[in-house]
């Protein structure tokens, strides 16, 4: 039968095409979405080198072989947090202006390093060498978190510039450029000598780490253009791939094109958490964005609310989601059919039998991998329904169905509308069982904020 065509047809003519801008650098170090878990969610500004080791060796032992590979250690790894303190307390990760105390660690070039009592094989300026080798032997990649510009204290130091013969801190720290909820960097002014030079020698520093993945936060909001070029050079000067990551939205949908041209992921929104309206803000963000990425240029959901979270603040108590088991599967189900990287939050060594199920359905796993040009069908009366182009000649695609209402409700779909004609054969991803063959539509009753993912095929 040809009844793949129209939908193929279809799916071609809706697909974006690229600003000339956002041409000019091909797929770089993530191809598809990262996959990965990230310090912040369960351990905020400080999480230890043990429990960093542990998290590796679950997703080796449990998820690398289904695709899963990033470890990333977030929040100021460089800062001594006092002992017994509330990490949940912004206050914690603030140095008073003018202050000297607590210094974070630096080395005298005015590079951060990592805090020894947080991680023992940083001891002797060692860095992040041992651990990225311990990640690296479990068959994974190793990234961190940076803050955005030079160190305050640096600058107050008046710190030499490796490689800028007679560039000291001050002379290229913008004071003027700070972030919002956190006082330890000023930004840098990158028309000045010495700038660039700067962070070149930050990502020398992070290659002989054998660091993967950089995110860097303070970045997106407001759009620091200059500086976004300026540590896309230094990425690639240090002759190491890394995946660039943009930290934190609301990423101005206007700098699509350059985010594109020079990210590799970046943030969509303010930070994500357990709670059932960030879900449907970050689907209007989504809306937003549909389209203005492009293949190994990711636009970002945020971590993954699963699991154990706050062990060590930063929001809330500790405790594992507060989404229903509902929320979940409609959490992981709209990462994955609008393709954001999928970073893992919880700890994981926490996961139960409910996590586990939700990160190793590989039937699921592949529309976040392969799925194409992911777009919004319908969003009415408490319904939507995403769809994306599923890979290989059948002309299938991938669909997302949301119940986003208080009640029970049963969503129709017109499969008119996405092209096809004649039977089409539906697929249950997260239960992994054909439901049968339909000709005009297909329904299916969902509960409140609940979810259905399909593969959808003629037959």
């Amino acid at each position: 039968m040809k009844s793949w065509f129209p939908l193929m047809l279809a799916l071609l003519l809706a697909l974006p095409i690229p600003p000339a801008s956002a041409q000019q650098r091909p797929v770089g170090a993530a191809p598809t979405p990262p996959l990965g878990w990230n310090s912040y969610n369960c351990f905020g500004s400080a999480v230890l080198e043990d429990e960093v080791k542990a998290n590796a060796a679950y997703m080796a032992r449990h998820l690398k072989s289904h695709g899963w590979q990033y470890v990333v250690v977030d929040f100021l790894w460089s800062y001594d947090n006092p002992p017994g303190s509330n990490f949940g307390n912004p206050q914690q990760y603030r140095l008073p202006d003018g202050a000297h105390v607590p210094w974070l660690t630096m080395d005298q070039w005015g590079r951060l390093l990592p805090q020894p009592r947080k991680f023992p094989s940083a001891q002797g300026q060692a860095g992040f060498k041992s651990l990225a080798d311990y990640v690296h032997g479990q068959g994974l990649k190793f990234g961190i978190h940076l803050m955005r510009g030079i160190p305050r204290q640096a600058v107050w130091a008046k710190t030499p510039v490796l490689g800028a013969s007679g560039i000291t801190a001050d002379m290229i720290a913008d004071t003027t450029s700070t972030c919002s909820w956190n006082n330890h960097m000023y930004g840098l002014n990158m028309a000045k000598p010495g700038a660039q030079e700067y962070l070149n020698s930050l990502f020398q520093l992070y290659a002989a780490w054998d660091v993967d993945f950089v995110k860097v936060d303070d970045l997106s909001r407001p759009y620091h253009a200059a500086e976004v070029e300026g540590y896309r050079k230094a990425i690639t000067q240090s002759g190491r791939e890394m995946v660039f990551s943009l930290s934190p939205g609301e990423t101005p949908v206007a700098q699509a094109a350059h985010v594109a041209q020079h990210g590799d992921m970046w943030r969509m929104a303010d930070d994500f958490w357990d709670e059932w309206k960030a879900v449907l803000g970050m689907m209007a963000y989504a809306r937003q964005w549909q389209g203005k990425d492009r293949e190994g240029h990711w636009a970002d959901c945020d971590m993954l609310q699963i699991g154990r979270l706050s062990k060590r603040g930063p929001v809330g108590p500790e405790r594992y989601s507060r989404f229903t088991n509902d929320e979940l599967y409609t959490h992981m189900t709209f990462w994955s059919i609008f393709r954001s990287p999928l970073m893992m939050g919880g700890n994981l060594p926490d996961n139960r039998e409910l996590e586990l199920k939700l990160l190793t359905n590989d039937e699921v796993l592949a529309v976040n991998q392969q799925g194409r040009n992911p777009r919004e069908l319908y969003h009415k009366n408490g319904y939507s329904v995403w769809y994306s182009q599923a890979p290989g000649p059948q002309g299938g695609v991938y669909v997302a169905l949301f119940n986003l209402n208080e009640k029970p409700g049963q969503l129709a779909l017109n499969l008119g509308e996405l092209g096809f004609k004649g039977k089409v054969k539906v697929r249950n991803l997260w239960e992994k069982r054909n439901l049968g063959s339909f000709k005009t539509s297909y329904g299916q009753t969902l509960n409140p904020h609940a979810t259905a993912l399909l593969l959808l095929t003629p037959e």
